[in-house]
């Protein structure tokens, strides 16, 4: 049975385990979050969301997911 590498990266400031390999979109879809609803940033960068499914995640990456809030 083929063991799956698992990488660390940071989420919102807290330490995940991942599989190698995997894209931004793969995270946003398994989080269940709705893209129009959110900023990511990968290593202080924002993201253009157009672009998550060619960016993979690396070993230590740090992640910021910004959920915007209407208000007035």
């Amino acid at each position: 049975m083929k063991k799956i590498k698992k990488i660390k990266i940071r989420l919102n400031g807290k330490e995940k385990k991942i599989t190698y390999n995997y894209k931004i979109k793969n995270l946003i879809n398994d989080l269940k979050i709705p893209l129009k609803k959110v900023a990511i940033e990968l290593n202080q960068e924002i993201l253009d969301k157009k672009k998550l499914n060619r960016i993979k995640i690396k070993k230590n990456d740090k992640i910021e997911i910004v959920h915007f809030i209407g208000g007035g």
